[in-house]
C-alpha cells in the first residue's frame, strides 16, 4: 500500500516489442514531469521513426485519473491511446510517456488484435523498466541568521529532509525538500523558530 504522497515511476528511458500477423509494434517509455517534455520525446520519435504508419501515445502526470492526454494517431478510435493509458493505470504507474511505434504488416487486427497488441507492447516495455517509488515534495528556502542555526538544524535532522543548497555566512540560507504528508508540521515548526523567513519555491 503506498502513502498518499507517494507514486510509482520509471527510472529512465526503455523498449518494448510485439509482433502479431507482420505489424510491429515499438514501444518507448520515458519518465516525464510536464507536457513539453513529453512533446519533446514525441517528436523526437516521429523524426526517427518517419516511415511509421502510426505513432500511438499516451502519457499522465500525478495521482488522480484527470492528467492525462492520449492519441490513436489514425487508428480506430479506442483501440490503441486508452489499452496504452488503462495499462499505466493497473500498474499504477504515473509521471511517464509511452509511445509504441507501428510498422503495418499488410493484414488488418482488427479491433481486439489491436488492444491486445498496444497494451502488450507497453507491458513489455515496463518490464524492461526499472520501476521506482518517489513522493510528491514541495521545496523551500529558509532564511534565518547565525543565533538560529540550531533550532533550524533541528528541524531537517529530526524531520529528515534532503538539502540543496546551503549558505552559512551573515545571513544563513538554505533549500529543503519537504514531502507534502510533512508540510503541516514543517510549517508549525518553522514559526516556532523567531526570526525564520521560509518561502515556497516555484
Amino acid at each position: 500500500m503506498l502513502f498518499e504522497d507517494t507514486y510509482k515511476t520509471i527510472a529512465e528511458p526503455a523498449e518494448g516489442f510485439y509482433k502479431d500477423k507482420g505489424s510491429k509494434f515499438i514501444s518507448f517509455i520515458f519518465p516525464v514531469s510536464t507536457e513539453n517534455e513529453a512533446k519533446t520525446h514525441l517528436l523526437k520519435l516521429r523524426e526517427l521513426h518517419s516511415k511509421a504508419n502510426h505513432h500511438v501515445y499516451a502519457y499522465r502526470f500525478g495521482l488522480d485519473r484527470m492528467h492525462y492526454r492520449l492519441s490513436d494517431d489514425g487508428e480506430p478510435s479506442g483501440s490503441s491511446g486508452r489499452p496504452i493509458l488503462n495499462t499505466l493505470y493497473s500498474k499504477e504507474i504515473t509521471n511517464i510517456l509511452v509511445v509504441v511505434v507501428r510498422y503495418f504488416g499488410g493484414t488488418l487486427l482488427g479491433i481486439p488484435g489491436l488492444i491486445n497488441a498496444y497494451r502488450s507492447a507497453t507491458e513489455d516495455a515496463l518490464e524492461n523498466a526499472e520501476i521506482v517509488v518517489k513522493h510528491l515534495v514541495v521545496i523551500y528556502e529558509l532564511k534565518f541568521s547565525y543565533v538560529q542555526m540550531n533550532d533550524v538544524m533541528r528541524i531537517i535532522k529530526e524531520m529528515e529532509l534532503p538539502v540543496f543548497e546551503q549558505n552559512f555566512e551573515m545571513e544563513c540560507q538554505m533549500v529543503v525538500e519537504v514531502r507534502t504528508t510533512l508540510l503541516e508540521r514543517f510549517i508549525t515548526r518553522c514559526e516556532k523558530v523567531e526570526g525564520l523567513v521560509i518561502k515556497l519555491m516555484e
